[in-house]
């Protein structure tokens, strides 16, 4: 198999760019440090690309491994034959191989084992051939055998029966045609178990779906009623057809024994091949299903890490509860800690009064811009007491309500506790929840990104791959924001390309003994971070403020000498970057020609595209081209609300039949699928992500359910922000 090959034609790539991909991931380059410092060898492919690229080639590696290892086992079983070698060779999927291997894989003791050893074979052997016109009875009495257990002939022909049975579940095509079959026809059927208990699965009583048709979360929804012992599922399958496919594979045209050969077929479907093949239909469905799932949680995550950070702002996160109290921190605008305390202002206390002078004081002393209150527990209540108490101040504060997914993981975490030793649990959820408003992703990869509640049945994923694909997200983001050196925190470093635990808890440690960093070579002197790593982390990390103004930007070490020669190519230096004399420099180059321009400083046109927009920008974060966090400074209930009304809101969560989107009412509302668009999409992530915002019309209001629910495609395309209730984010 020619790996680079086949990947160049799935991936659409040159085949020297497939090549130097997989060379490159074998050297141990990390995606982040593929994707942006080594485009001239990839033909500029993206993060995602070259990611499912390193997924699709593992898979591969993985087919030929095990190819190679099957070839060997059939050959030291001496029944190696053209006709399976070809078969090998012809299989596209690991299935497919194990399906060509199946004969020939040691058994546990089966009926058609006993038979065997009993010296069946050859009786069954000649059943099968169908071409011997001996009858059956005259057949199989040659092979009784008291000794070995075969005392008459109907024990000699239920042994034949036994081995042709097997036979016939072994053969590769017919399964192959029978699992295509299965999954084109069959359909998966639930009965509802009795009980109270049983009634959060009322949808799925009596309920019955194609396999060909039902969505991902359905499977997931009803497996999870199985494990939860409330639902019954079953497959409904054409058995008359199966047996008649078998039948057109098996059966000789006018050969011997048909009638015994019809039983033989009917006894291997449905004590063998039909139980198998039901178990590797679920199992398929599952798979798909929550590769689906998988894929949702990554597509949610990586707007919601890349949610654009409210910079230069002091905020006062408010961790809300109602017995124990609201816990209060306050953040000043690089993230540390100036302030907290507890307030009562929720039932059963009820101390508003002396809650607003508490909060009124904190504002007035630290001069709060915004506060960020958690969605969890009395978040209403605590969303109420805010926003009456900032019409009050005389100074101009807004709010906003964040998701704290996750808030209690992190203040119980053993990273939570390195951080904030002298505060207890709750005090940290309230820092937590002020970062979080103030820098998304630096606070939310501080826990496992599991636990942020953007996705569907996490929990009933195939863990190690969950964590590996997410894992995946947070380093794209990390790396595509880059970290300032001298503040980060080894949580975010380790994310860092080339970067891991240890060597980021080394370069925090080397800050706390010898300052701050001044030049990004000094990550030479931190203890194991070799010559490899800092050639892999170097272009992801920042430092503002120092003598050379390419270490605050996303230009590489190793493209420092011609970026100098690019810079006094056209009589410009490095105060000019820092002076920001240099706009006219793209048009400069486009006079002179770039791929000149690129020839010259000895770097390809896309590094060199690369260069010019950090030198343009230096120290620019991606995110501030993203819509800022609609904060809010008023507060409506679903009461409140009535059909027809629009609205702003802030999608929250994409999942596979809709997307919940923040009203600004505590209660989330649903725009289903269908009410997204005018056009056919097949998912709403064609349309929406998470954190964007959008304008929707509610369309139905159930309060007793507290559901709302929402459409995007109804609002009328001329409306105006003038027609836009906007108390809400």
């Amino acid at each position: 198999m020619d790996i680079a090959q086949i990947l160049s034609l799935e991936f659409n790539l040159e085949p020297q760019h497939s090549l130097n991909i997989i060379s490159l991931l074998d050297e141990g380059c990390t995606v982040p440090f593929i994707a942006r410092y080594r485009k001239e060898m990839h033909g500029s492919c993206d993060d995602q690309k070259i990611r499912d690229f390193a997924d699709r080639l593992e898979y591969l590696r993985n087919f030929e491994k095990r190819k190679e290892e099957i070839v060997r086992l059939i050959t030291e079983q001496e029944k190696m034959t053209p006709e399976i070698m070809k078969s090998l060779d012809e299989a596209l999927t690991l299935t497919e191989l194990e399906d060509i291997y199946r004969p020939f894989k040691p058994k546990r003791q089966t009926r058609a084992t006993i038979a065997e050893a009993k010296g069946l074979k050859p009786l069954a052997e000649i059943i099968f051939a169908q071409k011997d016109k001996t009858p059956l009875e005259e057949l199989a009495k040659d092979y009784i055998n008291e000794e070995k257990g075969v005392e008459n002939v109907e024990q000699a022909l239920q042994g034949a029966s036994d081995i042709i049975a097997e036979m016939i579940s072994d053969d590769a095509e017919i399964r192959k045609i029978l699992r295509e079959f299965l999954m084109s026809s069959a359909q998966i059927v639930t009965t509802l178990k009795q009980g109270e208990k049983y009634l959060i699965y009322q949808t799925y009583e009596n309920y019955k779906e194609p396999v060909a048709k039902i969505p991902s979360h359905r499977i997931l929804a009803i497996n999870r009623g199985e494990k939860d012992d409330c639902l019954k599922v079953d497959v409904e399958v054409n058995n008359e057809k199966c047996l008649e496919l078998i039948s057109e594979e098996v059966l000789v045209k006018n050969g011997s024994y048909e009638e015994f050969m019809r039983n033989v077929i009917a006894d291997s479907y449905e004590r063998l091949i039909l139980p198998s093949l039901i178990r590797e239909l679920r199992n398929a469905l599952t798979d798909t299903a929550s590769e689906q799932a998988i894929k949702m949680f990554e597509v949610n995550l990586k707007p919601l890490l890349m949610q654009p950070p409210l910079k230069d702002k002091v905020i006062l996160g408010l961790d809300p509860a109602y017995r124990t109290g609201c816990k209060i921190a306050v953040i000043d605008q690089s993230g540390n800690v100036i302030d907290k305390t507890v307030i009562f202002p929720t039932p059963p206390h009820n101390q508003i009064e002396k809650s607003e002078e508490v909060i009124s004081q904190l504002v007035k002393k630290h001069n709060v811009d915004a506060i960020s209150i958690g969605n969890g527990t009395a978040s209403k209540e605590s969303e109420i007491f805010v926003s009456n108490l900032i019409k009050k101040l005389p100074r101009k504060v807004e709010y906003m309500v964040v998701n704290e997914a996750g808030a209690s993981v992190y203040s119980a975490s053993k990273v939570g506790a390195e951080e904030f030793p002298d505060y207890d649990v709750t005090t940290r959820s309230a820092v937590s929840i002020a970062r979080r408003l103030q820098d998304p992703l630096a606070e939310l990869i501080k826990i496992d990104v599991k636990s942020i509640g953007v996705g569907q049945y996490q929990h009933d994923m195939p863990q190690k791959r969950l964590t590996t694909v997410l894992d995946g997200v947070v380093e794209d983001c990390v790396n595509s924001v880059g970290v300032d050196l001298n503040t980060a925190s080894y949580k975010l470093l380790e994310h860092i390309s080339g970067l891991n635990a240890g060597i980021a808890k080394n370069i925090v440690e080397y800050r706390r003994k010898n300052g701050k960093f001044t030049e990004r070579n000094e990550l030479l002197n931190v203890s194991k971070l070799g010559e490899k790593a800092y050639v892999q982390c170097a272009g992801f990390l920042r430092i503002p403020n120092e003598k050379n103004i390419l270490d605050n930007t996303g230009v590489h070490p190793e493209s420092y000498t011609a970026t100098k020669k690019l810079l006094s190519m056209f009589n410009m230096s490095e105060q000019d970057v820092i002076n920001e004399n240099i706009q006219n420099l793209p048009r400069l180059i486009a006079a002179k020609g770039e791929e000149k321009v690129a020839t010259e400083c000895g770097i390809g046109v896309p590094t060199l595209n690369d260069i010019v927009k950090e030198l343009l920008k230096p120290g620019r974060d991606i995110r501030d081209d993203l819509p800022k966090p609609e904060l809010r400074s008023d507060v409506m209930s679903i009461e409140d609300l009535k059909v027809g009304m629009v609205m702003k809101g802030t999608v929250r969560n994409v999942i596979d039949f809709g997307a919940f989107v923040d009203i600004g009412v505590h209660q989330d509302g649903l725009v289903h699928i269908s009410e997204v668009c005018d056009r056919y999409i097949k998912h709403p992530s064609e349309e929406l992500t998470v954190g964007q915002v959008v304008n929707v019309k509610i369309i139905s209001i159930d309060l007793q359910k507290q559901r709302i629910g929402l459409s995007i495609r109804k609002v009328d395309s001329d409306l105006t922000t003038e027609n836009v209730v906007t108390t809400n984010a």
